[in-house]
């Protein structure tokens, strides 16, 4: 039976939401996927001097709303608002998947990365 929702944040960048949830549709047998985004969100979520209060409280909802046990982190290639190499990007993916980690330790997280041809790969996954 498919799960009916998952949580995912994701960047603002509108070229990425597609690939994501069609992704996470077909690979982890899901209905719907709760989307909170912000612009370079995984460098956000890495950097540990940033509030991330209100992206918590967000997730707080889909989880006890919806009743969500797993959640994504989206870097990818050519992002504005985090203008930094792809190695990088990886990186803040893992910080971000362990800083959420922290705060969800029974659900689970898993760090996506789209590349220059929109293709998504998992990167890393707790």
């Amino acid at each position: 039976m498919k799960t009916k929702f998952v949580t995912c944040l994701n960047c603002i960048d509108g070229r990425v939401q597609l690939p994501v949830i069609n992704w996470i549709i077909t690979n982890y047998d899901v209905k719907y996927v709760d989307m909170i985004t912000a612009p370079g969100i995984d460098g956000l979520m890495a950097d540990m001097g940033t509030n991330i209060k209100d992206i918590l409280e967000k997730i707080s909802i889909s989880k006890n709303v919806h009743l969500t046990n797993q959640l994504f982190i989206v870097g990818h290639h050519d992002c504005l608002a985090n203008p930094v190499k792809d190695e990088t990007h990886n990186q803040q993916i893992i910080d971000s998947v362990d800083r959420i980690k922290e705060s969800y330790s029974p659900c689970n997280v898993i760090g996506l990365w789209v590349d220059s041809k929109f293709n998504v790969q998992v990167v890393y996954e707790l």
